[in-house]
């Protein structure tokens, strides 16, 4: 693993200069090169594997040409809803490149699901008469495993599955197993999350560990033949810049030796290994790009932005760090502490609390890092803030619009003014 001791922002403050010329602040902006750079690493970190496949978790980053560049580097997309699975199929993703994994599952999703012949990710063992009541069983299904309990390496707890809604216990999955065979089923997948934005090496292969010795139960126990292991998310990022990156390469060396070590052995050397990396593969290579418009000198010091929560909710909802750095004045000293804030009606509305950064001037442009995945994806419209653009640095330089701003006939196009109001709305 490599120790970042600074985070550099992929534009400068020219590029980003004849960015807002073109696109006001603020704006979602994603590095192309980067991107694809990304999705070479994982393939070849996984390529010792012959049916290897990551597929991108949508809800990470739901934008039509950013699937098509992953598309194109062989990515397919792993979808949760209804609208996600209408977004890939427009993209051109059907069949075996879809994997459709949710919980409590409206049958509108689920029969979207089916007709597109995605795999099938059942989350509970009722699924199963679920499934095959309103769409049928499809000759390979998937099913999603919760060991129970807490999750660690040794080193401490990662996580709780014992308290998480997903997946089933191994009992229910080899329950699962039979009655789906005997209404057709013919080959298996096993799903399992067990820990979020994980910053070591040892994630993946700790959990291929599980997931490799429940197959080989499952097939002893059963006979279902395992085609697929779905080693799902969780491999994060080096949000803050005393953080050491994951080494994916390290990372799908340490799964081959778990795979080489329990499933060749069991005579399953041929199962397929999927990732669904959505952090690890869009967070770094997104940032939101926003301009100092306002600031305040009262008990602290605060400088507004005309970015807000609503444009990125991680630091409000999570108190999550992300890096920022005032562009042009990356080597000036960090020697005045601020508050980074929005303008929304909420005090929690802030991008950072207490950060020490350079003297900051109104007018100086903000490149929020990390913000590639969960940034743009969970916003919303609190306080009648309108959802950002998002801009694609391409690989040849240029810049590409690839989501326009909201504008207020977006904000009002679901109401029917029409029964109480003659007037026009302002659509500008």
């Amino acid at each position: 693993m490599q120790e970042v001791q600074t985070k550099r922002p992929f534009i400068t403050l020219e590029q980003a200069r004849a960015l807002r010329e073109q696109f006001p602040t603020p704006f979602h902006l994603y590095d192309e090169a980067g991107i694809r750079r990304k999705a070479q690493l994982v393939n070849r970190a996984f390529a010792w594997n012959k049916g290897f496949k990551e597929y991108f978790a949508v809800k990470a980053t739901p934008n039509p040409y950013l699937l098509k560049i992953l598309q194109e580097e062989g990515c397919g997309v792993d979808c949760s809803s209804y609208t996600e699975l209408l977004l890939s199929e427009a993209c051109g993703f059907s069949g075996a490149d879809i994997m459709f994994s949710s919980n409590a599952t409206p049958v509108k999703d689920m029969r979207k699901a089916y007709a597109l012949g995605a795999y099938i990710n059942l989350d509970d063992l009722t699924h199963v008469d679920f499934l095959k009541d309103v769409a049928g069983i499809p000759a390979t299904v998937c099913c999603r495993y919760n060991p129970g309990g807490v999750f660690d390496l040794g080193n401490g707890i990662m996580d709780n599955p014992g308290d998480a809604k997903y997946g089933m216990s191994e009992d229910q999955m080899a329950e699962a197993y039979t009655r789906l065979m005997a209404l057709g089923a013919k080959e298996f997948g096993i799903h399992a999350f067990l820990a979020s934005n994980t910053v070591t090496d040892d994630y993946y292969p700790t959990l291929a560990g599980i997931l490799f010795r429940l197959a080989v139960r499952l097939h002893e126990r059963t006979g279902a033949k395992i085609r697929f292991i779905n080693l799902s998310g969780g491999v994060g990022i080096a949000y803050r810049p005393d953080q050491r990156e994951n080494d994916i390469l390290a990372i799908g060396e340490g799964v081959r030796r778990q795979f080489e070590g329990i499933l060749v052995p069991a005579d399953m050397g041929d199962v397929a290994i999927f990732t669904e990396l959505g952090r690890f593969m869009l967070a770094p290579h997104g940032c939101l790009v926003a301009t100092a418009i306002h600031e305040k000198h009262i008990y602290k010091e605060y400088i507004g932005l005309d970015a807000c929560a609503a444009n990125l909710m991680r630091p409000a909802m999570y108190g999550a760090y992300h890096h920022i750095t005032v562009l042009g004045k990356e080597d000036a000293p960090h020697d005045h502490k601020y508050d980074i804030t929005g303008g929304l009606c909420e005090n929690n509305d802030k991008f950072a609390v207490d950060r020490m950064l350079p003297k900051i001037e109104m007018g100086d442009i903000l490149v929020i890092h990390d913000a590639g995945a969960h940034g743009f994806s969970m916003g919303y419209n609190y306080n009648g803030k309108l959802r950002s653009a998002e801009v694609l640095l391409k690989a040849d330089g240029t810049a590409q619009l690839i989501r326009r701003a909201e504008t207020p006939a977006d904000y009002f196009a679901t109401f029917d003014f029409t029964p109480f109001y003659k007037g026009k709305l302002d659509e500008r």
